[in-house]
């Protein structure tokens, strides 16, 4: 049994590699000003929604993406709303649990040959960027 020896790779333009490696990081998350958070009286008997199917499903994409629970959720959206400087409340973590159940969300199927956009949020996939796994490589 033979062993081979491990290949050593030396990246030679650090610069490049370095601004790849901290794009990497990057997100950006945009919310549509015109997105419509607060609900219109449904005209039914009881109690009437407070948010959006819309909303509720901003909340509930990021909570998917992220991996968080509905409570790390509500303080996460609240905070992203306030950096994009809207003036608007979150739904709380019990609307978010019971409106998960019935909201009915079709997200279509797309190749990454661009930006991923789901109705309100929307993160970037990862574009070609100079240096991105463009380094060179020595043996």
């Amino acid at each position: 049994m033979r062993i081979s020896a491990k290949t050593v790779y030396k990246t030679t333009n650090w610069h490049d590699y370095n601004l790849a490696l901290k794009q990497r990081g990057s997100l950006s998350v945009w919310f549509d000003p015109d997105m419509v958070w607060e609900a219109a009286p449904t005209g039914k008997r009881g109690r009437q929604p407070i948010y959006t199917d819309a909303a509720i499903q901003a909340c509930l994409t990021l909570k998917v993406l992220f991996g968080m629970a509905l409570r790390q959720t509500t303080g996460f959206v609240a905070s992203l709303l306030k950096l994009a400087g809207f003036d608007g409340s979150v739904p709380i973590f019990s609307t978010l649990g019971r409106r998960q159940k019935t909201l009915n969300v079709a997200v279509p199927y797309r190749g990454s040959k661009g930006p991923l956009h789901l109705l309100t949020p929307s993160r970037r996939c990862k574009q070609r960027l100079p240096g991105s796994g463009q380094h060179r490589h020595q043996g």
